[in-house]
């Protein structure tokens, strides 16, 4: 094998280790999310919760999709496989076409996604100053320890205190209005995430090349030697037969 065939081999390989990690890590925490102890409050709230569901559906999805692609890919580049390699460009391309259309789509909504979040924050608060549940005290906590802010009404909130991050009394007094912030994050990080879809597509986009490489090495390699003719007997020279002796 040559050179450029054995470092695109390597590549493969730790490319499909990575992936079926965090193939692992997205069906781990798709089950977590929707069984887990701490978070399954979160899907008891009084409020259509559809959303969070496909969306836990979609890590697990992803997740095993994952891991079924850096399994037959793995397979191919270890096993010299050119029907497994086949199989893993083409679901690698159809992975990368997914990921750049996910980004576009995120870049594209991400003012309504950020208005959608905010909807349903404004619900579960509301919610949680009528009922006072555990389960939507979960989610209050995970809304302002992932946004760093607290209630409606930011410093001055006294309704869901006991659900904001712990800091000393400074850092109290600057906390900020959660629907407001989650707004400004959603605007300001917007390009980032369209740029983390589009390296990571970039990256696949490499892991393809190399998997043709390395595809196109395995056929050359394989080429049928050539035929042996066997000659099993050779051209007959016929001899007279001896003359009888005469006496």
């Amino acid at each position: 094998m040559d050179g450029c065939a054995e470092i695109c081999k390597c590549f493969l390989i730790l490319f499909n280790i990575l992936f079926a990690l965090v193939g692992s890590g997205l069906v781990g925490l798709g089950m977590w999310l929707r069984f887990g102890a701490e978070t399954r409050g979160f899907f008891d709230i009084d409020l259509n919760t559809a959303q969070f569901n496909i969306g836990v559906m979609v890590l697990v999805v992803t997740g095993v999709l994952m891991l079924l692609v850096a399994i037959i890919g793995g397979c191919g580049a270890c096993n010299h496989s050119k029907t497994a390699l086949s199989v893993f460009s083409g679901l690698l391309f159809l992975l990368i076409i997914i990921e750049i259309a996910a980004g576009l789509m995120a870049f594209m909504w991400s003012g309504r996604l950020a208005d959608e979040l905010v909807n349903f924050y404004n619900t579960i608060y509301a919610q949680y100053l009528n009922t006072r549940s555990p389960g939507q005290a979960v989610t209050l906590k995970l809304f302002h320890n992932a946004f760093d802010c607290c209630g409606i009404g930011g410093p001055i909130e006294v309704f869901v205190r006991d659900t904001c991050p712990d800091g000393d009394f400074l850092h109290k007094l600057t906390y900020s209005s959660c629907p407001r912030v989650i707004k400004d994050v959603f605007a300001s990080r917007a390009p980032m995430v369209l740029g983390v879809f589009l390296g990571l597509a970039g990256i696949m986009m490499l892991v393809l090349v190399c998997s043709c490489v390395l595809r196109c090495h395995v056929s050359s390699s394989y080429v049928s030697s050539p035929s042996y003719v066997l000659l099993t007997s050779s051209p007959s020279v016929i001899f007279p037969a001896p003359a009888a002796q005469q006496i």
